[in-house]
């Protein structure tokens, strides 16, 4: 999988790895969440694009981006456990990584792009139930900034 950073550029997994410790070495005394959001779009394919969040808490973030498009995934029930199933892929990944380097102290949670109103709300409790029965903490919105701001700008 390839990410861009909007201020580094195109990097592969093992790059973005490398530069989020390496962020959160400037400043280790910090506290940081690590977050993963998915968002997608319909257009005449379908634009899924998964953000990875190094949120130093009370001093911004850094993130990364993946876009990648489908042609038959329009469905919005189908889309919305897509993106669930694309953030807890790239999570459970991030976090063995993160393990495996030593850094358990990193705690990876998952922005969902679903909430209490609109069209989203009947699947709240199985992708909610999904994300948490994986060992990941799970935000809706309006609490799921990773999924609804970051990686939305990046589906238009």
């Amino acid at each position: 999988m390839r990410f861009i950073s909007p201020t580094k550029g195109v990097m592969d997994w093992d790059k973005l790895v490398d530069d989020l410790l390496a962020h959160v070495a400037e400043e280790p005394e910090l506290s940081y969440k690590v977050i993963i959001g998915t968002d997608s779009q319909v257009r005449e394919e379908t634009c899924f694009v998964t953000a990875v969040v190094v949120h130093r808490v009370g001093k911004g973030a850094r993130y990364y981006y993946s876009r990648k498009v489908y042609d038959d995934i329009r469905n919005l029930k189908q889309r919305m456990f897509m993106e669930a199933a694309t953030s807890l892929e790239v999570a459970s990944k991030l976090a063995q990584d993160l393990a495996k380097r030593g850094h358990t102290e990193l705690n990876v949670e998952i922005h969902l792009d679903i909430g209490k109103n609109g069209e989203t709300k009947e699947l709240i409790r199985d992708i909610v139930g999904m994300i948490t029965g994986s060992g990941f903490d799970a935000k809706i919105k309006p609490y799921s900034c990773g999924a609804s701001t970051v990686a939305d700008k990046y589906t238009k």
